[in-house]
């Protein structure tokens, strides 16, 4: 990575998630020419892969090949990099290890920004797991004394946006950015036709794009037909208000 050049990192617990609810957000940062890694903590494959059960003689193997090339293919088409933790899901554990290798990616990639879970959601645990151990990791990658060299720690905490859950009224998801996303919709598009073992969740998605989008013209006053909505955990420092 070039030294000038931006990056962002996504941390999510199922292949789906990154695609639904931050795809917009990768395709549009990736075309703007930042490096977009993507930690995908487990290939969905015991509770986020529905449509792959139902075919024929399916297997544990069989569905994580499947939903891993899935997820391979639907990072290309967002313009994203992907790395895969293998941590199972439902439920989702991380070891120690995998951890460590979270905070080595926080340093390596030194994000201007984090995308992931909501720190609630009482129909998924996996998902609030992923983002207290985004949180965790992120922390943890910013202590002088976590594998210390003769460098120095270089890496800075990012501020960290929490995407928009299934159920948000249900999670006390209180979005306070609304990022338009409407000149990378086609390609967010393209990138839900990568996983078609949820087929079932396109049509939905499309319908919550166009409401933020409606939401976002509003209360900025300027077009935008799609939109992606992000919770922030951390208050900005500006020097400014407007």
């Amino acid at each position: 990575m070039s030294v000038t050049q931006k990056s962002g990192l996504v941390v999510t617990a199922h292949p789906g998630d990154f695609v639904w609810r931050a795809g917009g957000a990768i395709a549009l940062h990736a075309k703007l020419g930042y490096r977009v890694k993507i930690v995908c903590m487990s290939y969905g494959e015991r509770g986020e892969s529905q449509g792959a059960w139902k075919q024929p003689g399916m297997t544990l193997e069989k569905c994580k090949a499947a939903r891993k090339a899935e997820a391979e293919a639907a990072a290309e088409v967002l313009g994203a990099e992907i790395e895969f933790f293998d941590a199972g899901d439902y439920p989702l554990r991380i070891t120690d290890a995998m951890m460590d290798r979270l905070i080595d990616i926080y340093r390596e990639v030194n994000p201007s920004f984090v995308l992931t879970h909501a720190v609630n959601d009482p129909y998924n645990v996996d998902h609030p797991y992923a983002s207290k151990v985004a949180q965790e990791a992120r922390i943890t990658a910013q202590a002088a004394g976590h594998k210390p060299g003769p460098g120095g720690v270089t890496y800075t905490a990012p501020q960290v946006f929490q995407f928009e859950p299934h159920q948000p009224e249900q999670c006390d998801f209180k979005p306070n950015r609304i990022l338009n996303i409407t000149e990378v919709w086609e390609t967010k598009w393209k990138a839900f036709e990568q996983l078609p073992a949820q087929r079932h969740l396109w049509d939905y998605y499309e319908r919550v794009a166009l409401n933020r989008g409606m939401q976002g013209g509003r209360n900025s006053g300027k077009a935008m037909k799609y939109g992606e909505a992000y919770q922030t955990i951390f208050p900005d420092a500006v020097e400014v208000l407007a």
